[in-house]
C-alpha cells in the first residue's frame, strides 16, 4: 500500500510570463521529485477573466478568479504563490499572510524598500513560511558553487564579478509595465540586478556591505504605449501599440562597486540593452585558492580553478553538473548523466524545496525567505542611491542570516 500523502492546495497570482514558469513548476514537480505535501493546482487569479479561463484550462488549474483577496483568504488555501507585477507583492503577501498561508513571492521581493521592509516584518510574526523566486539557486551548477565555497574549496574570497546582460529593451519595445517606474519600481537593476546579487550573496555567503559607485542610465525616454490587454510576454510579443508614446521612467543599465563582508570587493552590471546578448546571467568569484565561474547560456557547466595545482598544467576545468551519480545538486531527480537541463527545471527544482520545507524537511540549497530577500533589496537600494547622489552608500546589516 502507497503511504498516505499530505496535499496543500494552491493560489497562483498572476497568469503572464511567471505565471507560466510557476504553473509548469506545480503540475511538474511530483512527478520528478518525491515531495509531501503535494501541490493541488487549487486557484489561478488574474485580471482578464475570458483570458484566466484559458490560462486555468491550459495548465491545470481547477479554478480562476479575478479577486486575489478571495482567492488568498479561502480556507482550503495553504500556498499563496505571487507571480504578480512588484507594486502588488507587498498588498498581496501580507494580506496572505495575515490569513495564516504560506507565501512564495517573485523576485525582486518588492517594488521599493519600504515595501520590502513592510513585507519582512510582516512575515516575522506570521505562522506562514515565506520564500522567493530566485530560481538560479536552484540550477545545479549554482547550487553547486555554492556548496564549493561552504566547503572552503576557494578559501579567502579576493573579487566577484557578476553581470546580468540582456538585448530585448530596445526601442521597438514598447512600454510594457516593466518600463513603468510607479509599477516595477525599476527597470534592469531590479529585474537583472536582484538575481545576481542573490548569487554573490548565496555563494560566496558573504554580505554586501557598501556600495562605493554606482551608474545609472536610461537609453530610451519614450515607448509605444499598449493597447488595453496586449502584450503580456516579457518582450512585448504580439502586443498592440497605436501611435501614442509614453515615457519610460525606468533604467535600462545600472552598474556598480561593492565590497564585500570577508574583505573582498564586487561588481554588478545590469543591462537590456547588451547588444548581442540574450540573457547572459554570469558570476566569477575569485579566492585564495581557486575560482569559480558560471555562464547561465551554458547553464549544465560550471568552471573550476584549482590554485594548487602545478603551474605548468594548472588551468580551468569545465564541470558537466548533470551527473546525479555524483552528487550534483538536483540533477538525480532528472534524465540520466548529460541529457541536460533547462530554464524550468530550476523552477520545479525551487518548487520541490518549498514543499520540501513546508513539509517539514531540509532544502538541497538554503531557501531565501523575505528576511533573506530584504538584504538583496537593500543592495538595490543602495545602489540607486550611490548613484544618483555619486557618493558611497552603505548597507544596513541583516536582523537574521539564512544564507548560509
Amino acid at each position: 500500500m502507497l503511504p498516505v500523502v499530505n496535499q496543500i492546495n494552491v493560489a497562483l497570482l498572476g497568469s503572464k510570463f511567471m505565471g507560466r514558469a510557476h504553473s509548469n513548476a506545480w503540475t511538474t514537480v511530483g512527478k520528478f521529485f518525491d515531495v509531501d505535501p503535494r501541490p493541488i493546482m487549487h486557484t489561478v487569479v488574474g485580471r482578464n477573466a475570458a483570458e484566466l479561463k484559458t490560462f486555468a484550462a491550459t495548465w491545470g488549474w481547477s479554478k480562476s478568479t479575478t479577486n486575489w483577496v478571495e482567492a488568498t483568504s479561502h480556507p482550503d488555501i495553504g500556498l499563496v504563490d505571487i507571480a504578480t507585477p512588484n507594486n502588488l507583492h507587498a498588498e498581496q503577501a501580507i494580506g496572505a499572510l495575515e490569513a495564516g498561508k504560506h507565501v512564495a513571492c517573485e523576485k525582486p521581493l518588492a517594488g521599493t524598500l519600504a515595501d520590502a521592509e513592510a513585507m519582512a516584518a510582516a512575515a516575522a510574526s506570521a505562522p506562514g513560511q515565506t520564500f522567493v523566486w530566485f530560481n538560479y539557486r536552484r540550477v545545479p551548477a549554482v547550487a553547486l558553487a555554492h556548496q564549493l565555497v561552504r566547503a572552503g574549496k576557494l578559501g579567502r574570497i579576493y573579487h566577484a564579478r557578476a553581470c546580468y546582460l540582456q538585448s530585448w529593451g530596445g526601442p521597438d519595445t514598447p512600454l510594457l509595465w516593466r518600463f513603468q517606474g510607479d509599477i516595477a519600481g525599476s527597470g534592469a537593476h531590479g529585474d537583472l540586478n536582484a538575481h545576481i546579487i542573490d548569487a554573490v550573496r548565496f555563494v560566496t555567503g558573504e554580505e554586501i556591505t557598501v556600495v562605493e559607485g554606482a551608474i545609472e542610465q536610461r537609453f530610451i525616454d519614450e515607448r509605444d504605449v499598449l493597447q488595453e490587454g496586449s502584450g503580456g510576454d516579457i518582450a512585448g510579443a504580439e502586443a498592440v501599440t497605436g501611435s501614442v508614446k509614453g515615457p519610460s521612467t525606468v533604467d535600462d543599465a545600472v552598474l556598480f562597486l561593492a565590497r564585500l563582508s570577508g574583505g573582498g570587493i564586487a561588481s554588478f552590471e545590469a543591462s537590456r540593452l547588451a547588444t548581442g546578448y540574450h540573457n547572459a546571467n554570469r558570476f566569477e568569484i575569485h579566492g585564495e585558492r581557486g575560482a569559480l565561474r558560471f555562464d547561465f547560456e551554458r547553464m549544465n557547466e560550471l568552471g573550476i580553478y584549482d590554485a594548487s595545482g602545478e603551474g605548468r598544467t594548472a588551468g580551468w576545468t569545465t564541470i558537466d553538473v548533470t551527473r546525479g551519480g555524483d552528487g550534483h545538486p538536483y540533477t538525480e531527480a532528472w534524465w540520466p548523466d548529460s541529457h541536460g537541463l533547462g530554464y524550468e527545471h530550476s523552477f520545479v527544482n525551487l518548487a520541490a524545496d518549498i514543499l520540501t520545507l513546508i513539509g517539514g524537511g531540509l532544502p538541497v540549497v538554503p531557501m531565501p525567505d523575505f528576511a533573506d530577500a530584504l538584504q538583496t533589496q537593500r543592495v538595490l537600494h543602495a545602489a540607486i542611491e550611490s548613484a544618483r547622489n555619486r557618493a558611497p552608500a552603505e548597507i544596513q546589516p541583516p536582523s537574521n542570516r539564512s544564507i548560509s
